[in-house]
């Protein structure tokens, strides 16, 4: 039986992808995990810090379809999922493989290590992407390997850099995404334009963003609040990209408990932040586009509004393209 590892790698990165920008300060991380007969078995993603890790969830999905013991699925704690495990695997294991699209981390921190669950539960086999960052949680790899699991490294490991860039750049200086959301015409203005589950995801980041970058005009117009209220999250830093420094303080943005707004002609205030989005639209796009790492596009399936990125001329590389509920969601970097 041919096994194509790339196929199931695939299926973890695009898992991963859908929460990035979601996990700070850990990164994006995907797992499959495959049945003795190349069956899927289980596609899941690391979704928040301080929640299970990619491989844990789809062990746990795997544990109910292996046994049909339903009462892993109401465990929400890693170390308790941990634990379960061990006590009540019996051998299920031993014939599946796993794909994860970072080395399993080694050390115990707010979770448990992921390497020695995977060894202690007779997995045999293991696909890795790309090795750990973080000197803290390193070395899965040797640590799975001296228990006698067979490792393949470096699957699909140029896909998988862009998929942990973020996460290098938080270690080493900051990272920097422009978002914005837009119709089928290119049109940014006139009311809402995402569907409820993207202003969600975009709520969410801001939730684990440090910074939030916005244009004054935009400030003057919209008055916006700029929170993450529909995930009842906390509502992250401020910059008003702005020559006029005068604004009318009733706007609710700057009414926000614990929120700290810098108004400012320059970006030199990124500086002091490690996880920065940018929110705007044509007129953003150009003063930004020289301290931005990746974009991401909210497109909505509809037409309307009068203005938006009609006259730009730029060209991009697509990272990854998934959909939500109902929008396309496009993750990219500037073709330089």
């Amino acid at each position: 039986m041919v096994i194509d590892n790339d196929f199931f790698m695939n299926l973890a990165l695009q898992e991963a992808w859908k929460y990035q920008g979601l996990t700070y300060p850990n990164p994006a991380v995907g797992c499959t995990i495959v049945g003795k007969y190349n069956e899927i078995l289980a596609v899941n993603a690391h979704q928040k810090a301080g929640t299970p890790h990619a491989e844990i969830l789809a062990l746990q999905e795997t544990y109910f379809k292996l046994t049909k013991d339903a009462s892993i699925l109401n465990i929400t704690i890693s170390s308790e999922i941990h634990n379960f495990l061990l006590a009540n695997h019996n051998g299920c294991f031993k014939d599946i493989s796993l794909y994860t699209t970072l080395e399993p981390c080694s050390h115990q921190g707010k979770t448990p290590s992921c390497a020695t669950l995977i060894a202690n539960l007779g997995i045999k086999k293991v696909f890795v992407s790309s090795r750990d960052l973080n000197e803290e949680a390193a070395c899965g790899n040797e640590k799975l390997l001296a228990c006698g699991v067979e490792v393949e490294s470096g699957v699909l490991h140029e896909k998988c850099e862009s998929l942990l860039k973020p996460f290098g750049m938080w270690k080493r200086d900051k990272f920097v995404f422009f978002k914005w959301a837009q119709r089928l015409n290119a049109t940014t203005d006139d009311g809402v334009i995402s569907s409820e589950s993207s202003r969600k995801t975009v709520h969410a980041m801001r939730d684990v963003c440090d910074l939030l970058i916005i244009g004054g005009n935009t400030v003057r117009e919209d008055r916006p609040t700029l929170d993450a209220r529909l995930v009842s999250g906390k509502a992250p830093d401020v910059l008003i990209l702005s020559r006029e420094k005068e604004f009318d303080r009733t706007i609710p943005l700057f009414g926000v408990a614990g929120r700290k707004v810098i108004i400012s002609e320059n970006l030199s205030t990124c500086q002091e932040y490690k996880n920065i989005m940018i929110e705007g639209s044509s007129k953003m796009f150009e003063l930004t586009k020289d301290i931005v790492d990746y974009y991401l596009c909210f497109i909505a399936p509809s037409f309307g509004g009068s203005s938006g990125f009609e006259n730009q001329e730029e060209k991009f590389e697509i990272l990854n393209l998934h959909q939500d509920a109902q929008d396309i969601i496009i993750w990219m970097k500037r073709k330089i």
